[in-house]
């Protein structure tokens, strides 16, 4: 019989457990299921997710909960599939956190959110932000607590790079150090990525920033008691924006630029 190995992971009240009979496919899992956080050695107690990876000929399977999810001929490309589905575990079980769809990041101690549907954009201008220095909090969820300070979720990021298929990346890859305690909100910038074009953001309202924060939850207002006092209470204190961006490689100085100039 083959060795199984395996540990568990705890995030934000949600059980993980993740198993798998091929070292190889254990140290990817080791390296990017939340890979800053402790691990329980062995296996979880009373799981919520039970995620596995086994090789079957010449490809790796990930199997949830027992159910085929995805499959490959390298682990490492299994890993988007294997993020998204800690996501869809860990963001609804939720209990005194809330969650914007929000890249996150650390600068000169506050923290700065870039909410925005999936695609549009925040992996980049957070990989881009990385690399001047900031400290990561997540390129996809930032996490609220009811003060209005933003948690870490520290997932790896997904970016493409010009690519169709998005390819996992530590933060460590581009020296930047992950979070490790919650943060006020200094800043709220909502960018919409259009091509080519120039630079144009300006200041919104705090009450307009609510409802940015709003738009981009996935969390059912009539089901979440005290969203919108949470949410406000996040904006209470940070200089709120809105407008259009190119390129992220092109619109970090901008960002950077601003956020200096406000905090000056």
């Amino acid at each position: 019989m083959p060795n199984l190995y395996g540990f568990g992971v705890r995030v934000f009240g949600c059980n993980i457990q993740v198993t798998s009979s091929s070292r190889e496919a254990y140290t990817t899992l080791e390296r990017y299921v939340f890979p800053t956080l402790p691990r329980v050695i062995g296996f979880a107690k009373q799981p919520d997710l039970v995620m596995h990876i086994d090789r079957t000929g010449n490809r790796f399977q990930l199997s949830v909960n027992e159910g085929l999810v995805a499959s490959a001929h390298e682990t490492i490309h299994l890993v988007p599939d294997l993020i998204r589905v800690l996501d869809d575990a860990v963001i609804p079980r939720l209990t005194t956190l809330r969650a914007v769809h929000a890249g996150t990041i650390l600068w000169r101690g506050q923290a700065l959110l870039l909410p925005g549907v999936s695609h549009a954009g925040k992996s980049s201008l957070v990989a881009a932000m990385l690399r001047r220095g900031a400290t990561y909090f997540s390129d996809e969820y930032a996490l609220i607590d009811r003060e209005g300070r933003v948690h870490p979720y520290p997932r790896p990021l997904l970016v493409r790079n010009g690519r169709p298929e998005q390819v996992p990346v530590l933060a460590g890859q581009y020296n930047a150090s992950t979070g490790d305690a919650p943060a006020r909100i200094g800043w709220i910038l909502a960018l919409k990525y259009v091509p080519t074009c120039t630079w144009s953001v300006a200041s919104v309202s705090q009450s307009e920033a609510l409802m940015m924060l709003l738009q981009n939850t996935p969390h059912v207002l009539a089901e979440s008691p005290g969203l919108v006092d949470v949410f406000r209470r996040a904006v209470s204190g940070a200089k709120c924006y809105a407008g259009k961006r190119s390129e992220a490689a092109d619109s970090v100085d901008q960002i950077l630029q601003l956020v200096d100039s406000v905090a000056a």
